[in-house]
């Protein structure tokens, strides 16, 4: 007599299978499928998996959160919104236990955290995919005892800054670059130790910090920093290696000197630099498709005005924030080739201005824990 039993999807495929599906499967379906099974939920709640998952994936979900003021913001995954018209954009929560602080900045992301500093001495380290978060106290009381200052305000004081992440030490690092009297000082807040790693060896002789924009990217295990003029072009691209805990610099393409003012971002794991011609009405969008090979600068240009760049789609087209059209339409896809896909009209339900004055942040989702906090049970 012939059994009927229903054969799971286990006893059909094997484990090493499951495990490179899942692997292929968008970061933002993976928290539903956890409930499959005891198995899947383990592998998908694996540190190791979402290491691996964050590299592997062939399709990165990037997400941007718009904060127009402290109590107001909205969280859009941008590849979803051309998927149709019943795109919800969602209000999205910061990860504080009252209402946020009136006094608190985004400064940055890195592999799916978002770096949020909250005066007068916090900071907040954010995964809005998994909702974890971890509230760090500093202080600058070690800092502040080889300065002739008695006290140190960031961000303002900052003459640079940057969130990253040193693969070789698994950690965490918020880099600051500041100015005492005549002395120029770097340290490093260690989030793994909350310890602050005084790195003034790092800073070469006669080293011009101000010639640099203060933000700084992350790519790469590195920091990178943008001339904050015309003028300073020359002086390339500033970078700052996590792992050897050294500078260098990074020529800019020769064209982009002639250009004009430009905006430093990240566009499908490369760097990019764009700016405005107003003469002919374009945006100019210079990738270095090859990390640290100058040849590689390649430029585009889309025919349209106050173009911001976001992140690439389907691994060439660009989805950016187009602010300049008549009506409601914020979001818009290009081609490399300059030619207009789709664009993304604004949901009824959301303030007409929300966008126009608000600030923005892209990132990468990720499952990733904090070191520290992958290894509890």
């Amino acid at each position: 007599m012939e059994e009927n039993k229903q054969k799971s999807i286990h006893d059909i495929l094997p484990l090493d299978l499951i495990h490179i599906i899942l692997l292929r499967i968008p970061v933002k379906h993976l928290g539903r499928l956890r409930c499959v099974s005891k198995l899947w939920h383990s592998l998908i709640s694996d540190p190791d998996f979402a290491e691996s998952h964050l590299h592997l994936s062939l399709a990165p979900t990037h997400a941007c959160i718009y904060r127009k003021v402290s109590t107001e913001s909205y969280l859009v995954h941008l590849e979803e919104v051309f998927n149709g018209d019943n795109y919800q954009v969602k209000e999205v929560s910061f990860p504080f236990k009252k209402q946020p602080p009136s006094k608190f900045r985004v400064m940055g992301s890195c592999r799916g955290f978002v770096l949020l500093h909250q005066e007068p001495h916090f900071f907040v380290v954010w995964n809005p995919l998994t909702g974890f978060s971890k509230r760090v106290s500093y202080s600058w009381l070690n800092i502040l005892h080889r300065s002739k200052g008695r006290y140190f305000y960031f961000p303002g004081n900052a003459i640079l800054y940057g969130f990253g992440y040193d693969a070789t030490r698994d950690d965490y690092l918020v880099v600051v670059a500041w100015k005492d009297s005549n002395c120029q000082l770097l340290d490093c807040l260690s989030l793994r130790t909350n310890s602050w790693i005084n790195l003034d060896a790092a800073l070469p002789k006669r080293f011009g910090f101000c010639l640099w924009e203060s933000e700084g990217l992350f790519l790469n295990g590195s920091i990178h920093w943008l001339p904050y003029s015309l003028k300073h072009y020359s002086e390339g691209l500033l970078i700052f290696d996590l792992k050897e805990r050294s500078f260098s610099k990074m020529s800019l393409p020769e064209q982009l000197i002639m250009g004009g003012p430009a905006t430093f971002v990240i566009l499908g794991g490369c760097l990019a630099l764009y700016f405005q011609d107003y003469v002919e009405g374009n945006t100019h969008i210079w990738v270095m498709k090859e990390y640290r090979v100058h040849s590689s600068w390649t430029l585009y240009v889309i025919p349209c005005l106050e173009f911001e760049p976001l992140c690439l789609s389907n691994g060439s087209d660009i989805i950016a924030l187009d602010s300049i059209l008549a009506g409601p339409l914020k979001f818009a896809k290009y081609n490399i080739r300059g030619e207009l896909l789709q664009h993304f009209t604004r949901p009824a339900h959301l303030p007409h201005n929300i966008y126009k004055y608000g600030s923005y942040l892209v990132y990468t989702e990720s499952l990733l824990l904090l070191p520290s906090d992958s290894k509890q049970g």
